[in-house]
């Protein structure tokens, strides 16, 4: 991670040792309140993500996977246990330097679509970019890019509601890959659209994951979204309950 000099390298792996992952957890705990007041909500996450993975995380409410999914985008640091980002110890980061993370390798695409709804489309994608510093000519350059990938260059002029939901959650993914991110986290993508706009942002994702080689982590209470992803984890009770590709399971 040489990109930013002020966050810490990342470990090395020797020739001789198995690849790095893109992401690690190793016995992730995390706890709130205190006293009679204190949930666990995580005990003891160990979970591994390569480099191109497609994963939905599935369970039921409380079961911790949304928990998970904040440490990992850098919203909230575990009790307990290491996070490691190509074998550098995020939980270890200060608060800046998990900013940065978030800023130069994450991006974040909700079921609520979070775009300005006095903005236009190219406006909502430019704004990673204008929390980067980026000039306006590389900004709008970058944003119809991102906006052409999704399939909504044409509409870069139209507020969000001037657009349908599936064009709105499209503006939303465009947003979050305008930074050329190494991982996409998505929660509940398609909980807020029809079976057919839904089936069209898994096909899009997809799309995203083989050919830009972004590594995905889809939150999803949607079984049928599951036939899209490579790789299953399901939660129960704050743990890992299953683990499987399509095909195998352990």
């Amino acid at each position: 991670m040489n990109t930013l000099n002020t966050l810490p390298e990342p470990a090395v792996s020797e020739r001789t040792a198995a690849p790095t992952p893109l992401i690690e957890l190793k016995g992730v705990t995390k706890v709130y309140g205190q006293g009679q007041a204190e949930f666990q909500a995580l005990k003891g996450i160990d979970l591994r993500i390569e480099q191109g993975d497609f994963v939905a995380v599935m369970g039921p409410s409380g079961s911790g996977k949304s928990t998970a999914m904040n440490i990992l985008g850098c919203l909230d640091s575990p009790t307990a246990g290491a996070y490691l980002f190509r074998g550098m110890h995020v939980e270890q980061l200060s608060r800046n330097q998990r900013a940065l993370l978030r800023r130069h390798y994450l991006g974040f695409v909700f079921q609520g679509f979070n775009l300005l709804a006095r903005t236009t489309a190219l406006e909502n994608v430019e704004l990673p970019l204008v929390y980067r510093g980026e000039p306006r000519s590389v900004r709008q350059t970058r944003a119809l890019a991102a906006l052409d990938a999704v399939g909504l260059k044409p509409w870069a002029k139209h507020t969000p509601g001037e657009l349908s939901g599936g064009q709105q959650q499209r503006v939303a993914i465009a947003r979050a890959i305008v930074t050329d991110p190494t991982i996409l986290l998505a929660d509940e993508p398609t909980g807020n659209l029809d079976s057919q706009r839904s089936h069209e942002i898994m096909e899009l994702l997809v799309q995203l994951n083989r050919e830009r080689g972004i590594t995905i982590l889809m939150v999803t209470h949607e079984p049928e979204m599951v036939r899209y992803v490579r790789r299953v984890v399901h939660f129960i009770d704050g743990r890992v309950d299953t683990d499987h590709r399509h095909g195998e399971s352990r």
